[in-house]
């Protein structure tokens, strides 16, 4: 118990916190300049990297962006033990932010014609930023309805210690699992482009770096969750809801298996369910409380 709050100390708690965002934010800000001197040396012919990341300027948003997402995980981590359902809120923000990453990109070679629907990557893009705008609400509802849920669950709060404790030792080892996989990324990453053979892999391919592996994990928790949960409770729609969770977040990890429309179909369906079961569950949750 000593140890899970020492180390819950070191690298959950507010100051830990404090602390990781302003290395990050300073990663991302040289990243962002390291991803633009790349560029210009491949413009003028310095070197070469074969990929549309380096063929605009706009693209050089994407580095530091995929700085902040990693920052994103930590709060992932960091909401675990204090709340469920921001827990899963953070997962929502977090796909939502990669769909956001990938307008940067798209950006920087969209082409403004006049058969816009009949070019592929305009098209995608139509897709992505109406998904984005969408998104943005439904996580706006979710997170409204999971606030609503916690000030239920105060009341209960004791009952609920042991769960709790169990939430910050799956955090303190999801922390540094995540920035290992993050490091690992990284470096692999990065001797791809200076030791590489110039040909970079696909866009695809490095959209869902990390983040495919990380959903991976994420599906794991979820279900450790649901099964932890079942020494502190059996109501039904406790279990529904754990269990739809553990759903919507495999959705999620599908969506990085396909590419196209029916990615963002998928997505968007993972956090349409989500919010069902968040809202179900409330009503449920009000029509069981005793009344006075």
């Amino acid at each position: 118990m000593k140890l899970i709050n020492r180390l819950y100390s070191i690298f959950l708690s507010n100051y830990a916190k404090e602390r990781i965002e302003k290395t990050i934010l300073y990663v991302a800000l040289a990243g962002f300049f390291i991803h633009l001197i790349l560029l210009y040396l491949c413009k003028f012919g310095f070197i070469q990297l074969d990929s549309d990341l380096f063929k605009n300027p706009i693209s050089a948003i994407y580095t530091p962006f995929s700085f902040i997402l990693i920052y994103e995980v930590y709060l992932l981590i960091y909401y675990l033990p204090k709340s469920f359902t921001t827990y899963i809120t953070k997962q929502y923000e977090i796909i939502t932010l990669i769909i956001i990453r990938k307008l940067f990109k798209d950006l920087s070679s969209i082409e403004l014609t006049s058969n816009w629907f009949e070019v592929k990557g305009d098209l995608q893009f139509t897709y992505d930023i109406l998904a984005s705008i969408i998104l943005f609400y439904l996580i706006f509802l979710f997170a409204s309805h999971g606030t609503r849920k916690l000030q239920l669950e105060n009341e209960t709060k004791p009952l609920f210690k042991g769960f709790i404790h169990s939430k910050k030792v799956i955090a303190v080892f999801l922390v540094p699992i995540f920035f290992s996989m993050a490091m690992f990324t990284l470096v692999n990453w990065t001797s791809d482009v200076t030791f590489g053979s110039h040909q970079l892999p696909s866009f695809e391919k490095i959209n869902n770096l990390f983040f495919e592996e990380f959903f991976t994990v994420l599906i794991l928790v979820d279900v450790v969750l649901l099964l932890i949960s079942f020494f502190y409770t059996d109501k039904f729609h406790k279990i529904i809801r754990n269990s739809g969770f553990v759903v919507s977040t495999i959705l999620i990890r599908m969506s990085f298996g396909v590419s196209g429309l029916i990615s963002t179909v998928l997505i968007l369906v993972a956090v349409l369910f989500g919010l069902a079961i968040i809202i179900i569950h409330n009503k449920y949750e009000n029509n069981t409380l005793p009344k006075e």
